[in-house]
């Protein structure tokens, strides 16, 4: 079978993705959990915490949240449904560092845990880093220039 003639095979064989379906479920998934940070924010600040104080346990409570969920195995469903909508950043994150420790924790906490726990947020890590290093870099060079 040549290339052509598979690629072929492989479009009329593949099942289409839903787009409208999934935008929308990713819409008001990521939106509710938004919405849910933002009420724990207002909640906070009402039983009297200063608004940076708030912001950081909101912080705190949705990470303890999205790992709770993904160690009884419920995240996962619902980033099915959700897609993009759970990368929300801090629950996303959450999710990705806590789904490779879950998962590697029979082979021990060294090299289990310990050598795989950031196996799907490292790049996330890395080349958020580096990106912004030059963003900085680029943005005083512009700065100096025009500035």
């Amino acid at each position: 079978m040549k290339k052509e003639e598979y690629v072929e095979y492989v479009n009329q064989r593949q099942k289409k993705s839903p787009i409208l379906k999934n935008c929308i479920h990713a819409f008001f998934i990521g939106g509710a959990i938004c919405s849910l940070g933002q009420a724990l924010f207002e909640l906070y600040r009402i039983i009297g915490l200063e608004e940076l104080d708030a912001y950081a346990i909101v912080s705190i409570t949705l990470i303890f949240i999205s790992v709770t969920l993904t160690g009884i195995g419920i995240f996962d469903t619902i980033a099915r449904v959700a897609g993009a909508g759970t990368l929300v950043p801090i629950t996303g994150f959450a999710n990705s560092v806590a789904s490779p420790a879950i998962d590697t924790k029979s082979e021990g906490l060294v090299l289990g845990v310990g050598a795989k726990i950031f196996s799907i947020s490292g790049p996330v890590i890395l080349f958020g880093t580096l990106s912004g290093s030059i963003y900085g870099v680029i943005y005083y060079i512009v700065q100096l220039i025009w500035g």
